[in-house]
C-alpha cells in the first residue's frame, strides 16, 4: 500500500548530480512507472540545435566546447516546459545547474504555489562516470542512449544511426566534469539547507539505483502529505 502514496501525491522534484550519473535513464523509469513528466533541460537543448535555427547553432557551439549554455537560455526553456506541464507533476533533469538557477527556479515555482518536493542527489565516482559516457552512444534520430556495456543497440538497425557524441569523448567528458565541480556543486549546499537534498548511490544496475530513488520519494511524499 506505501507504494501508492508516491502515486497518489502530486510531486515536483529534481534530479541532481554531474553528467554521466543516469539521471536520464532514472528520469526515464520514474516518468513510466510513477506519472511524472521527464523535463530534460539537455534533450531540450539538442531539439534546439537540431533544429538550424540561429538559436541552435549558438547552444550547438557551447555543447561543442563543453562549456554551459547561457543562462538566460536554458531558464526560458525550462519555464516555457514546467508552464505547459501545468506547473505539476514534473522531473527536472540536469536543471538547475547553478546557484543562480536554483534562486530563480525557486522564486519561479514560488510564484505558482508549486515548490519543489525534493532533490534527488545521484553520486558515482569520476571515474565511473568517465568509462559510462565514453561508452555511451545516441541514436542519431530519436536521441535515445545505448551503452556498449550495459545497452547495446538493436541489431536490425542500422549501425550507422547510433553516433557518439561530441561531449562525449574523454577529454570533454573531463572538462565537463570540471566545470561541474566549479558552477554546480554549490547548488548542492543551496537545497541542502533548505532540506530538500536526499543522497542517492548511483553505482549499480539500473533497478537497483531506481530502488533507492523510489525509497526517497516514498519519504518525501510522506513528509508532504
Amino acid at each position: 500500500m506505501a507504494a501508492l502514496v508516491v502515486l497518489a501525491y502530486r510531486m515536483r522534484i529534481a534530479l541532481f548530480g554531474s553528467p554521466g550519473v543516469g539521471k536520464g535513464t532514472q528520469a526515464s523509469l520514474l516518468e513510466k512507472r510513477r506519472g511524472l513528466k521527464s523535463i530534460s533541460t539537455g534533450n531540450i537543448l539538442r531539439a534546439v540545435v537540431d533544429s538550424g535555427s540561429a538559436l541552435g547553432e549558438k547552444v550547438r557551439a557551447y555543447m561543442e566546447d563543453g562549456r554551459l549554455v547561457s543562462g538566460p537560455v536554458v531558464r526560458k526553456l525550462a519555464e516555457e516546459a514546467i508552464a505547459a506541464q501545468g506547473y505539476d507533476q514534473f522531473i527536472l533533469d540536469g536543471y538547475p545547474r547553478t546557484e543562480e538557477q536554483a534562486d530563480w527556479l525557486t522564486a519561479f515555482l514560488g510564484a505558482h504555489g508549486a515548490p519543489l518536493h525534493a532533490v534527488i542527489y545521484l553520486r558515482v565516482p569520476t571515474e565511473v562516470i568517465v568509462n559510462r559516457l565514453s561508452r555511451r552512444r545516441v541514436h542519431r534520430e530519436t536521441g535515445e542512449n545505448y551503452h556498449l556495456d550495459f545497452k547495446l543497440p538493436p541489431p536490425d538497425l542500422d549501425p550507422g544511426l547510433f553516433i557518439q557524441r561530441p561531449d562525449d569523448r574523454p577529454e570533454a567528458i573531463r572538462l565537463r566534469l570540471d566545470i561541474y565541480s566549479q558552477e554546480t556543486r554549490p547548488v548542492e549546499q543551496y537545497y541542502r539547507q533548505r532540506g530538500l537534498l536526499f543522497d542517492v548511490d548511483g553505482v549499480g544496475g539500473f533497478e537497483e539505483v531506481y530502488g533507492r530513488i523510489d525509497a526517497v520519494l516514498k519519504k518525501a511524499a510522506l513528509a508532504v502529505s
